[in-house]
């Protein structure tokens, strides 16, 4: 059964985001089924950030309507989407450098273990979890407390990956993820995308990488100045095409064919 086959798990319907008089999304539609790599690619100024921050729950959308498994959305707070299995991986990662592997992969959720009245981390069951984790994504550690400092861009990256798959995601949402790698960590990222999309999980990857996009979608969305201006499947849109729609979407008219419609 292909992705196709599925319900969206998030869908987003002619969302508008206002801040005062700067409109940054204006009637922007995008779903994300399970099993499948969505990517949502923009220059610089498109609207992306907005993007993520509306479908994770950190903006409410002006106009518009979020549905989440086929429900309208209402989160509160990303820790809300969060709950929900909405995960988002920002570029910057939000991981401390010094601390080790182990502690950044549990960050805020520790498992514990009790002496008397007194809790204590189960740091045992913490490092035998983030090993596995880490090696169902291809990443042999040298040990649990190998500070996350010393990791290159893409393991940074993989790992929190791995802690977002482990902690539940239905969605995972990646901001930007091969933007700062070189060319062997970029393609082991694109692995970890291939693996994770494979278990059932929705990927949202966010990119202005055409090439990198290609490798692993399996449909292709344009935010151009804040609207999205149409959607592919893999096999109808040419990586040329697509770069020419992120310039300017001049070329939309002609496009709309093997497009299959705007969005």
């Amino acid at each position: 059964m292909s992705s196709f086959d599925h319900e969206p798990i998030v869908e987003m319907r002619n969302i508008e985001k206002h801040f005062g008089p700067v409109i940054a999304l204006n009637g922007v539609s995008f779903d994300v089924r399970p099993g499948e790599c969505h990517c949502l690619l923009g220059d610089n100024g498109a609207g992306k950030s907005t993007f993520i921050k509306t479908m994770s729950g950190v903006h409410k959308p002006t106009r518009g309507e979020i549905l989440f498994e086929g429900k309208p959305m209402s989160f509160d707070s990303p820790r809300d989407a969060m709950e929900a299995g909405i995960a988002t991986v920002y570029q910057d990662l939000a991981m401390i450098p010094l601390m080790s592997v182990t502690r950044n992969f549990w960050m805020g959720r520790e498992p514990v273990r009790r002496v008397g009245p007194l809790k204590f981390m189960d740091f045992k069951t913490a490092n035998e979890v983030t090993m596995e984790e880490m090696r169902k994504m291809g990443i042999n550690l040298r040990s649990p407390d190998q500070a996350v400092g010393t990791l290159s861009g893409g393991e940074r990256q993989t790992v929190a990956i791995a802690r977002a798959v482990h902690f539940g995601a239905k969605v995972l949402i990646l901001d930007e993820p091969t933007s700062a790698l070189g060319v062997r960590q970029t393609a082991n990222v694109l692995s970890t995308i291939d693996k994770v999309r494979k278990s059932g999980i929705g990927i949202v990857f966010i990119t202005h990488n055409v090439r990198h996009a290609m490798a692993v979608g399996d449909r292709f969305t344009v935010l151009n100045r804040g609207r999205t201006l149409g959607t592919a499947q893999r096999g109808q849109i040419t990586p040329e095409e697509l770069q020419d729609l992120m310039a300017g979407g001049q070329e939309m008219v002609e496009l709309e064919g093997s497009l299959g419609g705007t969005v």
